[in-house]
């Protein structure tokens, strides 16, 4: 471990939150490989490259480790400067006429212990450049120790929601331009019927037709009122995403408020911001993807499942939203499957956190998608509940449909 990094684990090792050794075994069936981690104490990158004209793979690799570390020419470099940290090219292979497959590994004194730099190395200048994906990654254990992952994970959205031996079921409060007094009215109708998580839509903010504070009074004290009524546990979830300076006053309302939770769209506010709800507000975090699709072009960029899969987890998202396939977005069964994994597989120390696929999910094929991704699932179903009519009785139907396969 780099001094770097000791000095920030050290200072952390108390309080830092990591995963008892049955969470880290929970969810991954047998044959589930340990991927994703790395002995040598560096961080590795993979990157799919699309080669121009001319262009040669183990140079344009090359390039790239200067260019996302150190930004000089290696001739303007020390031998000790380079080695330390310049990105060091440990494989390439060619895998097409102008394609190719390159690794190439990091100093974690090139990081320190700042998420923001992280993600600054893995893509920082290099996402201003065509033909460039990252494909992989390759985590040290130091880091992973220092950065953290979900405060609560799998584990603990099920003690919250008092949920165990099936998938967890979720749903959001929309439209907008409903008064926080019609949006009350849904979040106790869909409490009553059994969902165990009621989120705000990602874009209920702070508009007139329903302000922050007033919706966050109503809304909690509708689920509360539900609970109360059925003995059930289910949480309300407000959106606390907001400008840099009022973020912090929400997420405190919310907790205050008596939310055990909230939901937050990290590439909008910034991915850090989610240790900061971790670590200083303790509630559980489901994270909206909002703006990542910008990340995701065949070409260029980073894979989903590394975005929302491994960066997501290990900011701290104890659930991460995602587009299922066969909805409304055009992401694949293979993609989705492979965020699956990157959220619940083991990793180093961390939690693993609850894959929550959404985007047009079907009421109707709901038994469908928690035999195929497992009760460690949360379901979000949105228009199509809504679509039943009568929200409670639509919510119960669900609920027994899950309860079902589970048994």
């Amino acid at each position: 471990m780099s001094a770097t990094v000791r000095r920030f684990a050290d200072a952390n090792a108390r309080a830092q939150v990591t995963a008892t050794p049955d969470e880290l075994s929970a969810s991954t069936p047998a044959s589930a490989t340990h991927a994703g981690l790395r002995a040598d104490g560096r961080l590795g990158v993979h990157y799919a490259l699309n080669l121009a004209a001319g262009e040669d793979a183990a140079d344009k690799a090359a390039l790239i480790g200067l260019e996302q570390a150190v930004e000089l020419p290696r001739a303007l470099l020390t031998a000790e400067l380079a080695e330390r940290f310049a990105g060091r090219v440990e494989a390439v292979q060619q895998s097409g006429p102008r394609r190719a497959r390159v690794v190439l590994s990091y100093s974690l004194d090139a990081i320190g212990a700042d998420l923001p730099q992280c993600l600054n190395l893995l893509f920082g200048n290099i996402s201003l450049k065509p033909g460039i994906r990252v494909v992989g990654l390759e985590w040290p254990a130091a880091l992973l120790t220092t950065l953290g992952g979900p405060g609560h994970g799998i584990a603990g959205l099920r003690a919250l929601t008092n949920v165990h031996g099936r998938a967890l079921l979720c749903t959001a409060l929309k439209p907008m331009g409903l008064s926080a007094s019609e949006l009350a009215q849904r979040c106790e109708a869909f409490a009553r019927g059994g969902i165990d998580i009621i989120k705000d839509d990602h874009g209920l903010a702070d508009q007139p037709a329903a302000p922050f504070a007033e919706r966050l009074a109503r809304c909690q004290e509708a689920v509360t009122r539900a609970n109360a009524a059925t003995g059930g546990h289910s949480q309300y979830f407000p959106n606390v995403t907001a400008p840099a300076a009022l973020l912090a006053q929400r997420v405190a309302a919310a907790r205050e408020a008596g939310c055990l939770g909230v939901l937050i769209s990290p590439w909008l506010v910034g991915l850090d911001t989610l240790r900061l709800i971790r670590d200083q507000y303790g509630l559980a975090i489901l994270a909206h993807p909002a703006l990542t699709g910008s990340l995701f072009g065949r070409g260029a960029g980073m894979a989903p499942e590394l975005v929302l899969g491994d960066l997501f987890r290990l900011a701290g998202a104890d659930a991460v939203i995602y587009p299922n396939a066969g909805g409304r977005f055009d992401f694949s069964a293979a993609t989705c499957a492979r965020i699956n994994d990157h959220l619940r597989r083991p990793l180093g120390a961390l939690r693993p956190s609850l894959p929550a696929p959404a985007g047009g999910m079907d009421v109707a094929r709901a038994g469908h998608w928690v035999r195929r991704y497992g009760p460690d699932t949360l379901l979000l179903i949105g228009g199509s509940l809504y679509a039943q009519g009568d929200l409670q009785r639509g919510a119960a139907a669900l609920r027994a449909v899950v309860e079902g396969v589970a048994s």
